[in-house]
């Protein structure tokens, strides 16, 4: 590391200052940012309610030797978090496993996702992977609202490698606010990250731009996948996207040049189509009480997919894990924030809803 910098911001007062021991609290971060000569890893703490920054600066050599220390929501506590060496687009296909928990729209609730996986057998206390060869799915909806948006991300980023080690897999399937928060729509976003923002000297773009280690890892993540016979995306296969027939794959390849584009102009009707409140993350037609999706729709979704099911997030229709077209269609979108916190557990081909406290019930189509 080559130097460590603070800055301290009273009310009416900035100073800045080398080599003090930080004090306080972590508040937020890290933000890691790539800039032309340095690695820069930015954090913002709070003591007794007054905001400092410190910022660690990396040569582009030193990447693969930053570890990175994330708060949690138990004061003290925190992870440690090794950045990844290289970032590749994942894949869009996946073959059936025995065993996936699937969950969405944690909204920066980290302890509600933090409760959910330790109480399932996903995570121990420790934040290291238990659930073996197991898949979590995680489809869309973890920024937003909630005031530990950050941790809650890089938890999911240092899950994937433990994930892998054991033969398991971590899904991260983009909802709306993950494209919104990477396209400059901000309208949802807790005042806290705006303000740190402020503090850091950067705007709140940067934090998921392509510059950043969140925004170019984001970018790799897809929009659509299918694991086995579940289709998984954030919002649904509108009748308009069948009519495109295209698959997981070529969806995510159209959309995916586009995640950070902040001028909404796209080149094509397809891209329009799928930027667009008819597409995968955005479409609320299977929940909605007005134009709602029929069951020749969803089967039609169901044979060019090549699944059985069909799981979403996005729109919340009960304090439960919910299904309906016969089996068709989960939804697993959940009020997180107001204690009603579940997931989708798929078990040797049975479903289940599983509850905070590690409780699972069977689903019955």
């Amino acid at each position: 590391m080559n130097k460590t910098i603070a800055a301290i911001f009273p009310v009416f007062l900035l100073s800045l200052f080398v080599g003090k021991q930080q004090k306080g609290i972590q508040y937020d971060g890290p933000y890691v940012l790539y800039a032309q000569n340095h690695i820069l890893v930015k954090y913002v703490f709070d003591e007794d309610g007054l905001k400092t920054t410190r910022t660690d600066s990396f040569a582009h050599s030193e990447k693969n030797n930053i570890v990175l220390t994330v708060a949690t929501d138990e004061p003290g506590k925190t992870f440690s978090v090794k950045l990844k060496s290289s970032l590749q687009n994942e894949k869009s296909d996946h073959d059936k496993v025995s065993k996936q928990f699937v969950v969405s729209d944690i909204e920066g609730n980290f302890k509600a996702f933090r409760i959910l996986l330790q109480a399932n057998g996903v995570i121990d206390e420790k934040f290291d992977w238990t659930f073996g060869n197991g898949h979590l799915v995680l489809t869309g909806d973890f920024f937003d609202r909630g005031d530990q948006q950050t941790e809650v991300l890089w938890l999911i980023y240092s899950l994937e490698d433990k994930a892998k080690a054991a033969g398991g897999y971590v899904h991260y399937v983009l909802g709306n606010h993950e494209i919104m928060n990477m396209s400059n729509d901000h309208r949802y976003v807790h005042p806290k990250y705006k303000q740190n923002a402020e503090f850091l000297g950067e705007k709140y773009l940067s934090f998921y731009g392509s510059k950043s280690e969140l925004g170019q890892w984001l970018c790799s993540k897809n929009v659509a996948e299918t694991v086995g016979d579940v289709l998984y995306v954030h919002g649904g296969i509108s009748a308009l996207v069948n009519e495109m027939s295209v698959q997981a794959a070529k969806i995510n390849k159209i959309v995916r040049p586009f995640y950070m584009d902040t001028t909404y102009n796209y080149p094509d009707r397809k891209t329009e189509v799928l930027y667009s409140d008819q597409g995968p993350f955005w479409y609320r037609g299977y929940y909605a009480s007005t134009q709602q999706a029929t069951e020749v729709q969803i089967d039609n979704t169901l044979s060019l997919f090549k699944v059985k099911h069909i799981a979403t997030g996005h729109t919340v229709i009960a304090d439960t894990i919910s299904v309906l077209f016969n089996g068709k269609v989960f939804n697993t979108d959940v009020r997180h924030a107001k204690g009603h916190s579940e997931g989708l557990l798929i078990e040797d081909g049975k479903f289940y809803r599983a509850n905070a406290k590690g409780e699972k019930f069977l689903i019955e189509g």
